[in-house]
């Protein structure tokens, strides 16, 4: 056999051998992804801190970006979304306090925009229902 032949070989035989170390090698365990407990009552949720930064960071948004959170935020339909929409009707854009008006509506609390309407008698509430109704 040429030395040509035996290097062939020698190749052919070295990658069989790699190939079954790859096959046959412990392999590394699949990481796991983390996720939240079934629960979402525990103590870090019900921070009021969270609210107050929460507050503090949405109100520095701009008016577009308002909007599209109440949107994002209205998918949720949890306690701490609830509690954003209700917290954006006094937003002081109309265009953000219908959004979150709207979201309300979609999740089903009608009564928490009554009770804004009736906590803030005004042009202001009343023209919020009413676009809110025409909407429907």
């Amino acid at each position: 056999m040429s030395a040509l032949a035996l290097l062939l070989v020698g190749v052919i035989v070295l990658g069989g051998l790699v190939g079954v170390y790859a096959w046959l090698a412990p392999r590394r365990p699949e990481p796991v992804p983390a996720s939240r407990p079934a629960g979402r009552g525990d103590a870090l949720d019900e921070s009021p801190a969270w609210d107050d930064e929460a507050a503090n960071e949405f109100e520095a948004l701009s008016e577009s970006a308002r909007c599209d959170l109440i949107f994002a935020v209205a998918m949720l339909d949890d306690a701490r979304s609830q509690s954003l929409l209700k917290h954006a009707l006094a937003d002081p854009s109309e265009v953000v306090a219908l959004a979150a008006a709207r979201g309300l509506r979609s999740l089903g609390q009608d009564e928490a925009l009554l009770a804004y309407a009736q906590a803030h008698p005004g042009v202001r509430a009343q023209r919020l229902l009413a676009t809110l109704a025409l909407m429907e």
